[in-house]
């Protein structure tokens, strides 16, 4: 199959489905409810994580979206690394993107029929799961514009959201309302590093894996009328939607209710429930309860998006089985949408059955590949941007500080590779997502023979 044959995606997404894909990107359940697990285990200080995490996924983005702009061609997220290492870094950063996000969208979709479950307690769970990721699977096969509507309504609502919360508990803390508390929790409970500065360093690690996903605007551009103008104008914004909606958040939450109050566990609450509460808003549980489902349902509808865009672009390129190449009459890559639910479905039962071992033993597989993907991403963006340095191309969206910035983001990547391998919580995620990587190279040289179709190398 040669490159003009081939099949192609619809250019459908306009510039509004592109910039809210962008911002709901990077806000899922990880900032409603994992943020709580971070404050409880660092303290005042987790501010401090969020930022050190938020600007190495800001570097991570911005090399992305460079390559994303210099590459229009490319249009799926393997072939960034496929151009600028070769066949190999492509094969492997697209399935290991790709098990990555199946893995994701098995645990939302566990997560969601939980949180449903609690309002109909009469129906079985497994049922409720069932229904999600068939739901999930229909929105996407209609088409790309669907997906893109269904997620831009379900951005909206978490963006209206935390918009309500910050002016909310901001007119709470400047005392229009209540009696406000101001800064005293930033210090009164042991200080602003109660459990070390050691404690900021772990959270960083936890912290980063919540920004996961930051990079879907540079996929669903690929989509759009113009993919270069729409993945530059979405990279531009990830450092402004982390500040808005991360920091200010949990600033918001350090200061309304102390660090030490659980926020994990067996029971677990929403730190955004919580704080709710302390300002005086009812029903703040039930409020949040259907935000987080929201952000959960948005998780697995761009779960769904990102992995069949890889597998469709793996297969186009022999890296995949061929059949999966095949698009619908409206354009949508159905084979690959099903091959991706086949896996959810497994999950799903194997869950089941077997509750903690599989679903610990899938998590853990897939804690650090995405760390993994994003350090070549990141070399292949220096290869590329080399390239096109000795033909006298200069870029008009590029990165930062080149080639040093690249560099560092590399080697802060490395950083925290490493710590994973000390650190003894997170030494078994290292371990079996190393182990992962391998078999995704083993497998590599068993298809590296097949004929292989690329896209447009520059130079």
């Amino acid at each position: 199959m040669n490159r003009n044959s081939a099949p192609q995606l619809r250019n459908s997404l306009t510039n509004r489905h592109v910039t809210m894909i962008a911002l709901g990107g990077v806000i899922g359940a990880g900032l409603f409810v994992s943020s709580g697990a971070v404050l409880n285990t660092v303290g005042p200080a987790a501010l401090i994580s969020y930022i050190v995490s938020g600007v190495l996924v800001t570097l991570i983005m911005r090399a992305v979206g460079e390559m994303a702009v210099m590459l229009p061609e490319a249009r799926s997220i393997e072939n960034y690394p496929r151009l600028g290492l070769g066949r190999w870094a492509g094969f492997s950063v697209g399935w290991m993107y790709w098990y990555f996000w199946v893995i994701v969208a098995a645990v939302e979709a566990v997560a969601g029929a939980g949180i449903i479950s609690g309002f109909f307690p009469s129906v079985p769970n497994w049922a409720v799961c069932l229904g999600l990721i068939v739901a999930m699977t229909l929105l996407n096969l209609i088409s790309v514009r669907v997906y893109a509507e269904t997620e831009f309504w379900l951005a909206s609502i978490k963006i209206v959201a935390i918009v309500f919360f910050l002016v909310v508990s901001g007119l709470f803390l400047f005392g229009l309302f209540g009696q406000s508390p101001g800064t005293t929790h930033l210090t009164e409970h042991g200080g602003f590093f109660p459990l070390g500065s050691g404690a900021v360093v772990v959270g960083s690690v936890t912290v980063l894996f919540s920004f996961a996903g930051a990079e879907i605007a540079t996929i669903a551009a690929a989509e759009s009328k113009d993919p270069a103008k729409y993945a530059a104008r979405a990279t531009r914004q990830v450092m402004y939607r982390i500040l808005f909606f991360y920091l200010l958040s949990i600033a918001a939450i350090i200061c309304v209710v102390p660090w030490n109050t659980p926020m994990s566990g067996s029971e677990v609450r929403s730190p955004f429930a919580l704080t709710l509460n302390a300002v005086g808003i009812p029903y703040a549980d039930v409020i949040m309860e259907v935000v987080v489902l929201t952000a959960v349902l948005s998780s697995l509808n761009s779960c769904l998006y990102l992995t069949s865009r890889v597998l469709f672009s793996l297969s186009k390129h022999a890296d995949a089985p061929k059949f999966l190449v095949r698009l619908n009459s409206r354009k949508v890559p159905a084979r690959a949408i099903f091959a991706a639910t086949i896996v959810s479905y497994l999950s799903v039962i194997a869950n089941y059955f077997f509750p903690e071992q599989v679903f610990l033993f899938l998590i853990n597989s897939s804690g650090a590949v995405c760390l993994i993907y994003y350090f070549l991403l990141v070399l292949a963006e220096v290869s590329v941007r080399r390239r096109l340095a000795a033909q006298g191309i200069t870029p008009d969206f590029r990165m930062w500080g080149f080639p040093w910035l690249s560099y560092l983001t590399m080697a802060w990547i490395v950083g925290v590779l490493v710590f994973m391998a000390v650190y003894p919580a997170t030494r078994w995620q290292l371990v079996l997502s190393v182990l992962s990587f391998v078999i995704v190279l083993g497998a590599y040289r068993i298809v590296r023979r097949r004929p292989v179709t690329s896209v447009k190398n520059p130079g």
